[in-house]
């Protein structure tokens, strides 16, 4: 019975991910398929790759979606960490109940909702002050930042929360100021948590589509609604090219940023022995108590 159950369990997984990552092989597969008819197999070629350097809509749109997820990214990081810290470390203050409904108000509410209001508001603001002028990348990159800083925020609060306390508190103790307490202490904690929230919020906005079609200009468009409006004209092959450098790029970022995860808690497992044991951090300092 025990051995028909693992191979049930091992025959439900398989089925789970040949669920997700076939449609994702097919891509990759057909990306280099000679023929014009993107479902067709013919044989092997490289030229939809060839011919996508000579597509400068898409190129252009590539380099707006590139430059706008990593804008959103860096802004969702700086707010959202500052929010979170603020939930995790003052849980109650006048308002915090307010507060912490209008930060997960983002996750809740229908994107294309935030997208129509975010819209009417700077019709408004330029009909009042001239501001903006039409819509582009500065609107888009503020919905962007709007729909991410909740994703940031609840990523940091969640890390704080199960943060040792006693480690801030004993560093007030000897006198350090909040903001040193931060920097030396919080903040290296909640590096992996920031960067994750960087990578989430760069992820968003590469592939948003609702809140860029509100708040695109005519003359800025997005790598997702290049594909969307190309797609309904039919499946061209370049679509797949591009999908399979998307998946390729992406991949080495998990793959990059999982080493790096590794390395730092294999680093950080060794200093802990070493310091149980009396020995040298890996900074030179030495772990035994100054008297």
């Amino acid at each position: 019975m025990n051995h028909l159950n693992r191979n049930l369990g091992i025959g439900f997984l398989a089925l789970v991910f040949l669920f997700f990552y076939l449609p994702i092989l097919s891509v990759v597969v057909y990306s280099f398929n000679e023929s014009a008819i993107a479902s067709e197999w013919t044989r092997f070629s490289v030229q939809w790759y060839v011919k996508l350097l000579d597509d400068t809509e898409i190129l252009d749109s590539c380099r707006s979606s590139l430059v706008l997820a990593v804008a959103t990214a860096f802004s969702s990081v700086f707010v959202g960490a500052w929010i979170g810290f603020v939930m995790a470390t003052y849980r109650r203050f006048a308002g915090s109940t307010l507060f912490a409904a209008m930060v997960n108000a983002p996750l809740v509410l229908p994107e294309v909702i935030s997208g129509i209001s975010l819209l009417l508001l700077f019709v408004s603001l330029e009909q009042s002050t001239g501001w903006p002028h039409g819509r582009g990348l500065i609107t888009m990159w503020i919905g962007h930042t709007m729909l991410c800083i909740s994703y940031v925020a609840i990523t940091i609060q969640a890390r704080l929360s199960a943060m040792d306390k006693s480690l801030t508190e004993a560093a007030r103790d000897l006198g350090a100021s909040p903001l040193r307490v931060f920097f030396d202490i919080t903040l290296p904690l909640i590096l992996p948590s920031l960067v994750a929230g960087w990578m989430l919020s760069l992820t968003i906005s590469l592939d948003d589509v609702i809140m860029s079609a509100f708040l695109s200009g005519p003359e800025t468009n997005t790598l997702p609604l290049v594909l969307l409006s190309r797609i309904r004209l039919g499946m061209n092959p370049e679509i797949n090219a591009i999908g399979t450098l998307i998946i390729a790029v992406v991949s080495l970022g998990v793959i990059g940023n999982s080493f790096y995860v590794m390395k730092r808690e294999q680093r950080n497992a060794r200093n802990l022995r070493m310091a149980l044991h009396g020995g040298v951090l890996e900074d030179g300092a030495s772990s035994a108590p100054h008297t």
